[in-house]
């Protein structure tokens, strides 16, 4: 059995601010990397504070998941960092919008900072 693995970068998403594949499509499974609420088109974090980070991060996440074939509905797995565990019933409100149905499992940490000071950075493992 020969196994392939795919990198995922869509022409229309956020652009990585590091040396990383913003997903990688493995056999079944598609892994992301953490998204923030980065504007695709100006490569700046949204305005509006943690919620429009969080949609903003999910919608980055959309995109990705889109282009390797998948979608919401198939993520088993999210985990989601956190600058301030506070914003923790913010974020999960607008978590839930998106995943409406049998919600995957999912980690939440706080930690000391995250790339470009965002304030919420959304990671996903998927299937196809």
């Amino acid at each position: 059995m020969t196994s392939s693995k795919q990198v995922i970068f869509p022409t229309d998403g956020a652009k990585p601010i590091g040396p990383y594949s913003p997903a990688i499509r493995f056999e079944h499974l598609v892994f992301t990397s953490g998204q923030i609420g980065l504007d695709p088109k100006t490569g700046k974090l949204v305005p509006g504070g943690v919620n429009a980070e969080a949609r903003q991060a999910l919608e980055n996440v959309g995109t990705l998941l889109k282009a390797a074939g998948t979608s919401f509905d198939k993520v088993v797995k999210t985990t989601l960092f956190l600058k301030n565990i506070a914003d923790f019933t913010a974020v999960n409100e607008i978590y839930a919008q998106y995943f409406t149905a049998e919600p995957p499992a999912r980690s939440t940490f706080q930690v000391g900072a995250l790339p470009g000071d965002a304030l919420v950075e959304i990671e996903v493992i998927a299937f196809l």
